[in-house]
Formats: C-alpha cells, structure tokens, sequence
C-alpha cells in the first residue's frame, strides 16, 4: 500500500466536546455510588482535566455548581417531607425534584455534545 493512500491516522483520546459532555454524564455516577458520587465524578474529571481541555474549566464549574445546588434542594425537600408526611404532595417532592434532576443532566450532556453551554435552572454559583 502507498503511503498517500494511507488512511489519516486517528485523533488521540476524546476532543473538548466529548470530554465536556463525559464531565455531564458523570453526574450519573450517583445512581452507583449512592451518596455524593453525582459530585464526585464531574468533580474528578474537572481536576484532572481542567488544564488540558479547553472549555473544561467552565464546564466543569457549572456541572459542579448544579449538582451541589440540587444537592440542597433535595436535602431540603427531604426535610419538607420528612415534617409533611401526613400529605401526599411533600412526599412526591424528593421524586419530582429526582425526575428534574435526571432530566437536566440528559439536556446538559445533550447541549454539551452539540458543542453548547447549557445554564441549569435554580443553580447557585458557588464555583464563578
């Protein structure tokens, strides 16, 4: 075979996009690692590879500002309905916000793998 016929040879590992939306599916992490891995893995990719993916660092920053945020809204839907038991509503609350909170996290990685920024909604920015 000629060398000009060769074929081009293969990027290595995953480009900007797909490490941005690696960094959004690993929120998915906490359906595993029950506890605090929906933090812990966006967490981790954003340190090893803030400095090396462009983009990475403010992606990063969101994903993790979101996960934290709903974090405290599903602490404090717990407690609503922890001290609301005897409705109907206080107890859907903590599924609901679990439903929001899956949805979002496919929508995230969805624009991220279009090469969008996706700004989630009632996110606190702890991380500017």
């Amino acid at each position: 075979m000629d060398q000009s016929q060769s074929p081009p040879p293969l990027p290595e590992g995953p480009s900007a996009t797909q490490w941005i939306t690696i960094v959004h599916l690993s929120a998915l992490a906490g359906i595993l690692l029950v506890g605090f891995g929906h933090m812990l893995g966006p967490f981790i990719i954003w340190l090893l590879k803030k400095q090396d993916v462009p983009g990475l660092d403010a992606a990063g920053k969101n994903v993790l500002n979101f996960q934290i945020s709903w974090t405290l809204w599903g602490i404090l839907s717990a407690i609503v309905a922890a001290f609301g038991s005897c409705l109907v509503f206080p107890l859907a609350i903590p599924l609901i916000l679990l439903a929001f909170w899956l949805f979002y996290v496919i929508k995230g990685a969805i624009a991220a793998s279009n090469g969008a920024i996706y700004q989630f909604p009632l996110t606190i920015r702890f991380f500017p």
